[in-house]
């Protein structure tokens, strides 16, 4: 195995990715610290993958055709977030274009495989920026993020590494998110760009989608370890692998931007001097590894084995199962055959929990912006007759 430094695990972070992961290395040098976009991605992408928009609109921009989309880009990003622009494009000049391209759920649309493979999917290490919070001193800290991943330009995920042989644990990198990192910064701002921050060493990893100073909430992103918490050990490799040698490679967090992450509200009502409120928080969630790899595996078993077949997932309290539910049906509801053939063509949810119902509504909407998608039977059997003809 490579020598445990944090410089080391670092590179073969990097060496996975970029060899077999499905991502390109870029230049930290590459980042546009004001816009927290890597543009010359951007660019790159639009210009390949929309070629027809942005020549019609070369036309009349001349010059100027850069400036104004990266300005249009960064404003759509402001007011509708990184999830949003990479699932429904931005406009500019009354032209959509398109930030990311997902995999279909069938191989019937040769030009859909054709835009997916012409995503720019990469990894910059030791980005740099002026932060906005103050050194002791008074001046503005200087932050440098161990590896930043990009999709098309957009940062989506940070990632801050430690290495226990040098006296530093994934905790470390945790009070580091809370501590030196600010939220009010455009890189970790929530929503508007990266999503998810992982605090990782070669046995643990954590992981937020919104950084809070003190009031950070991570999670673990573990495997697992005989029923306990951790991460089994793997002979000639680090323990936490499974998270660049499957959950950020390329097809993997394409479909988890496409297929898992989504904004969860919930309201509220309060009562206060002023009267009653209602109190609105918004969580970005993102899966957990036991949520995720409950999910892909039962899809794979039935894209492979058909319908008619009885599965059971275990989630312990407060682990997730809404979302897992909701997850699961959206994925089953789409799910095609090697022959492009429907396996389900409904998916019907039994629940004892009025409140899932919203949710799943909700959660799924975010995917599809289909009405009719989900429908809510709280009557009697001819609702669900009538939902299910």
């Amino acid at each position: 195995m490579a020598e445990h430094t944090e410089l080391a695990f670092e590179t073969a972070i990097e060496h996975e990715l970029t060899s077999r992961g499905g991502y390109a290395r870029r230049d930290p040098s590459e980042y546009a610290e004001e816009q927290a976009l890597f543009p010359a991605d951007v660019l790159g992408f639009l210009r390949k993958s929309e070629s027809g928009k942005w020549d019609a609109l070369e036309k009349i921009l001349g010059k100027q055709t850069e400036s104004t989309v990266l300005d249009s880009l960064v404003k759509e990003l402001e007011v509708k977030g990184t999830l949003h622009v990479l699932r429904h494009g931005f406009k500019c000049y009354g032209k959509t274009f398109r930030m990311a391209w997902f995999q279909p759920n069938t191989t019937m649309n040769p030009e859909a495989a054709e835009n997916y493979v012409k995503n720019r999917l990469t990894i910059t290490r030791q980005v740099a920026f002026t932060s906005t919070k103050k050194r002791p001193d008074g001046k503005n800290r200087r932050c440098i993020i161990d590896v930043t991943l990009a999709v098309n330009g957009i940062p989506v995920v940070t990632a801050e590494l430690k290495n226990p042989l040098t006296g530093q644990r994934a905790v470390d990198a945790v009070r580091q998110y809370k501590v030196e990192r600010d939220g009010r910064d455009l890189l970790f701002a929530f929503q508007k760009r990266a999503l998810v921050h992982f605090a990782v060493d070669p046995d643990e990893v954590w992981m937020t989608t919104e950084l809070n100073g003190g009031e950070t909430r991570f999670l673990p992103f573990n495997r697992g370890n005989n029923h306990g918490a951790g991460n089994p050990p793997v002979e000639g490799n680090w323990k936490t692998h499974y998270l660049w040698d499957e959950v950020l490679q390329a097809d993997s967090l394409l479909e988890i931007l496409q297929r898992f992450m989504h904004l969860e509200v919930k309201e509220r009502q309060v009562t206060t001097d002023k009267g009653v409120r209602t109190r609105r928080r918004e969580t970005m969630i993102f899966p957990r590894h036991h949520q995720l790899g409950a999910v892909r595996k039962l899809v794979a078993h039935a894209k492979a084995n058909g319908a008619g077949r009885n599965y059971l997932i275990q989630h312990s309290a407060g682990s997730g199962k809404s979302n897992s539910i909701a997850w699961l049906a959206h994925r089953l509801a789409s799910l095609h055959d090697e022959h492009d053939d429907k396996v389900f063509h409904s998916v019907v949810v039994v629940t004892d929990r009025r409140v899932l119902d919203q949710q799943l509504q909700s959660t799924i909407y975010q995917f599809e912006h289909k009405t009719g998608v989900v429908e809510k039977i709280d009557e009697d059997t001819q609702q669900l007759a009538k939902a299910l003809s």
